[in-house]
């Protein structure tokens, strides 16, 4: 598996992502929520792969709950950087990738797919981040 790293601009929180899949082979989307448009978020997972958080100090990492409040959006408190998000399913926290902090891009990424959730239930949020997100290790 490829290592992928990605960071907020000051560099105090991050992830390491590390997927089989080579760039071409992602799924990249593009949700078209308020919250996602206001912060461009373009998102990608691998629920084969898994992701690390990194957190050089504990004190800027910053979560936000909107919405159905089922997932932790995830930012730096010092540079406002915006990670991705967090969940908890079935004991297991999965998270979906915020691209535009990925160091360096990585060449051949698809074009972003516009996604829209609306009308989605708790449950069926629930029950598609388990499906499609990255598991979340140490």
């Amino acid at each position: 598996m490829s290592p992928y790293r990605g960071s907020c601009h000051c560099g105090a929180v991050g992830y390491e992502f590390r997927t089989g899949l080579p760039p071409s082979a992602w799924s990249v989307r593009a949700c078209q929520c308020s919250f996602c448009l206001k912060h461009a978020g373009v998102y990608t997972s691998d629920p084969q792969g898994s992701v690390r958080f990194v957190v050089k100090d504990p004190a800027l990492l910053t979560r936000y709950r909107f919405g159905h409040k089922t997932a932790d959006f995830l930012f730096c408190g010092r540079c406002g950087g915006y990670l991705g998000a967090v969940t908890e399913e079935d004991g297991r926290q999965l998270a979906v990738l915020n691209i535009h902090v990925l160091d360096p891009a990585p060449a051949g990424l698809p074009p972003a797919q516009p996604m829209s959730y609306d009308g989605e239930t708790a449950g069926d949020r629930n029950l598609r981040r388990a499906m499609r997100w990255t598991p979340v290790v140490g």
